[in-house]
């Protein structure tokens, strides 16, 4: 039965591709890899719906759309979704990005058929009642006001707001609390309606459930949708390169340690093994005590208590940072001696065992984050929202691909030390 109502795609797979992508004939995407010596099945379903799609005005809408997915249907009564998981003994939880929305369910092969159904009906008929909303509201605004006691979420969000000036990745994903105040039930059932629909929905299901199992219950689950909305459009608008240097300061009271954080825009998934080898460049600067920033500011200096540098793959214009805490006196010694070190990369490239060491390392953090079924279906997933699942296998491949002069050419093209942001966070005490 299922062959007449799902059709294999054809995309562009390496053989070492574990899993197989198919698609029902709404348009929803399944992929699938079968796990037999495990009883968990990891059921992960990603939409296409995140924060870069909200209207201006209804910005924090994706993220207080998950709080209210779990408030239940006409058919499944608030709470009953987790007392149904829990007495299964799963587990579950969501996340909002920009670029996405997800929500994942780990279970026992013996129990899918029982909590996968109340997964997906919490999902597509999610009834948003005009009383839980007004009351997950105030929820929904007292996790934003938590982020303002975190300097760290602080001095973040001040980053990217500086550096996405006209992008919504500028935006905080929770919104803010004079637009949360403002929106209404009717608005967020649109912007659900309109993007929780199949073609922006990819199912992901890795673990003890052989394929036609698997297809048969998610045929039985998402196959009838409620009829698309059309919420107003988003306003995407590409972010102009920088030209200068964008400083802010913070002072914040009860700060024990003053913050340097220093942020570049990169490429997005156009332009994915640039995007792989900046992953590689923040590695060699400050992953770990061998790093160059690392060996430099902490540990021969002394100038900080800690740096590290990190990069953020996203769809449209990802996100490279180094982040360092520090005693204030020391802030622009550090700043001067974190350009030296990119100045440096930029006109000489790095040792190959110094590359070598780097490439390892990332290497093996990718090993290591895919012997779970849950973190198999969270790279399949990641992958499938921001370009195709194929590079969730490719990347160690490409990583090992880059030479030292790869490295020099993507620093010099990427990070420059005329033009970037820098928050710098110090006590006001």
């Amino acid at each position: 039965m299922i062959q007449n109502l799902v059709k294999l795609t054809q995309p562009k797979v390496t053989n070492q591709f574990p899993a197989k992508i198919l698609q029902l004939d709404n348009g929803l995407t399944v992929i699938h890899q079968y796990i037999p010596v495990t009883p968990v099945v990891v059921v992960d379903v990603w939409v296409d719906g995140g924060a870069i799609l909200e209207p201006d005005d209804w910005c924090g809408m994706a993220h207080f759309l998950e709080h209210m997915v779990f408030k239940g249907t006409k058919k499944v009564a608030p709470g009953e979704f987790d007392w149904v998981i829990e007495n299964c003994g799963g587990m579950t939880n969501a996340a909002t990005s920009h670029d996405y929305a997800h929500f994942y369910l780990t279970t026992d092969r013996d129990n899918l058929k029982t909590t996968l159904p109340y997964l997906a009906e919490i999902l597509l008929y999610a009834e948003i009642a005009d009383e839980d909303f007004y009351c997950e509201k105030e929820v929904v605004m007292e996790e934003m006001r938590s982020c303002y006691d975190d300097p760290d979420w602080m001095g973040y969000q001040t980053l990217v707001e500086s550096l996405y000036s006209r992008h919504p990745y500028g935006r905080p994903i929770l919104g803010d609390e004079e637009r949360i105040l403002r929106m209404t039930p009717n608005q967020m059932r649109c912007f659900h309606q309109t993007y929780y629909q199949p073609q922006n929905m990819t199912v992901v299901i890795v673990g003890g459930v052989e394929e036609n199992e698997a297809m048969d219950i998610v045929y039985e689950n998402f196959s009838e949708f409620p009829a698309p909305s059309e919420c107003p459009s988003s306003n995407i608008e590409a972010e102009p390169p920088l030209i200068d240097i964008r400083r802010s300061h913070l002072y914040l009271p009860r700060l024990e340690q003053s913050r340097l954080q220093m942020g570049w825009t990169g490429p997005g998934v156009d332009r994915i093994e640039d995007a792989i080898g900046l992953d590689l460049i923040s590695v060699l600067l400050g992953g770990g005590r061998c790093s160059r920033l690392v060996q430099q500011l902490r540990e021969e200096h002394q100038l900080v208590l800690d740096v590290d540098s990190a990069f953020s793959l996203q769809r449209d214009s990802s996100l490279f940072t180094i982040n360092t805490w520090l005693l204030a006196p020391h802030i622009q010694e550090v700043e001067n001696l974190l350009c030296e070190q990119l100045t440096r990369l930029r006109n000489q490239a790095p040792g190959l065992e110094e590359l070598q060491r780097a490439q390892k390392i990332l290497c093996h953090d990718y090993y290591f984050s895919t012997e779970t079924p849950g973190q198999l279906a969270g790279l399949y997933g990641y992958y499938q929202i921001l370009e195709q699942p194929r590079m969730s296998v490719l990347y160690p491949e490409i990583i090992k691909k880059f030479t030292p002069e790869d490295i020099q050419r993507l620093a010099h093209q990427y990070l420059s030390t005329q033009c970037y942001a820098v928050t710098i966070m110090q006590p006001s005490d």
